[in-house]
């Protein structure tokens, strides 16, 4: 069998490799991997270490529900590959060969070592989720988002197959629920969307990129038991100008328009977000809050738990559970005089 040589072992070799081009040439990820390479944190995955430096019981949790939660979830785009990668045509390809399923149940076993007890999915990604959990006594949680659907039976029964797989909490696919509002749906599908969840027994939750999402939902008295929102500052080379974005811009592509959004921004107003769900009773999940990679992980989780969020998910490779955790402890231990309450 071909030895298997994972991405920073790959890399580490092309930095030591290519020392003498020039240090103008030298990205930050060049730069990291090179300190990698003299510290032997790039070593091959037989040699590296076991153990975490995130120390045991560190990474604190909160309840949605009857359901303990860590206050970092990992994203499920390791294993659907969803890389947001703008321009960048091989990005989610190679995403996807980094992330084969021997890589996912590694970043899986490192991330629950690290404290992350739950992962966020997409119904398309339980295959690798079952197959991890069927083989390992701690099983990872599961926060699975799901389509809206005006018959109420297909839905139901849709809801039905997730808590069969092992959901342990459901909520409303952010983009498809975006569409439903764009296009003037009824706020009586999203209702019942949550009372069938509800009654499965599993905590049911609203998710959505436009502000509005939150909004209607209280204005209607909907009453989900969470938020699932995207948060993220604006202050970013490749975030859409203020005075061009537009309401479900996210949703659509606009490659010959450099001011539009291209894929790149998912929380047009982060104030006003902050603002209004300072206002909401509920635990806030915020996701996208890096931008798709676009924001440093400190300042992120800095900003989500300052301005209110109670969980963050975070799409992680393997190389960057460890440190993400020890962020999110120190940024959640530095948010414990935040304006917004914990609500979870």
């Amino acid at each position: 069998m071909a030895e298997r040589t994972d991405r920073r072992c790959f890399l580490a070799r092309g930095v030591a490799g290519a020392a003498g081009v020039g240090a103008a040439l030298v990205s930050i990820e060049e730069g990291i991997l090179q300190a990698a390479v003299k510290d032997g944190s790039a070593v091959s995955n037989d040699a590296r270490r076991s153990t975490t430096r995130v120390p045991p019981g560190s990474l604190p949790a909160g309840k949605i529900g009857n359901v303990s939660l860590s206050r970092l979830l990992i994203g499920g785009n390791l294993i659907g590959g969803w890389a947001h990668s703008r321009d960048l045509m091989y990005a989610s390809k190679l995403f996807m060969e980094y992330n084969n399923e021997a890589k996912v149940f590694e970043t899986l076993d490192l991330s629950l070592a690290c404290g992350i007890n739950t992962i966020q999915i997409d119904p398309r990604c339980w295959d690798v989720v079952t197959k991890y959990n069927q083989s390992r006594e701690t099983k990872i949680q599961t926060m699975v988002c799901i389509p809206l659907n005006n018959d109420t039976a297909k839905m139901n029964d849709d809801i039905k197959n997730q808590v069969d797989k092992g959901a342990n909490l459901i909520y409303s696919h952010g983009g498809v629920t975006d569409s439903h509002m764009m296009n003037g749906g009824s706020m009586e599908v999203i209702r019942q969307m949550v009372e069938l969840v509800k009654a499965q027994g599993v905590p049911a939750g609203v998710g959505g990129h436009s502000l509005n999402v939150p909004i209607a939902c209280e204005r209607e008295k909907i009453d989900p038991d969470f938020y699932v929102k995207t948060f993220h500052i604006d202050q970013y080379w490749s975030a859409t100008p203020k005075d061009h974005r537009k309401e479900y811009d996210w949703m659509t592509m606009n490659p010959d328009n450099h001011n539009a959004n291209n894929d790149s921004m998912w929380c047009n107003n982060p104030e006003e977000t902050a603002a209004f769900m300072e206002t909401i009773e509920k635990p806030w999940v915020a996701f996208k809050v890096m931008a798709a990679g676009a924001i440093n992980p400190r300042v992120a989780f800095q900003h989500a738990f300052r301005n209110g969020a109670d969980f963050v998910i975070a799409g992680m490779f393997d190389f960057q559970v460890e440190d993400d955790v020890l962020i999110a402890v120190d940024t959640v231990s530095k948010a414990a005089r935040r304006k917004r309450p914990w609500r979870a």
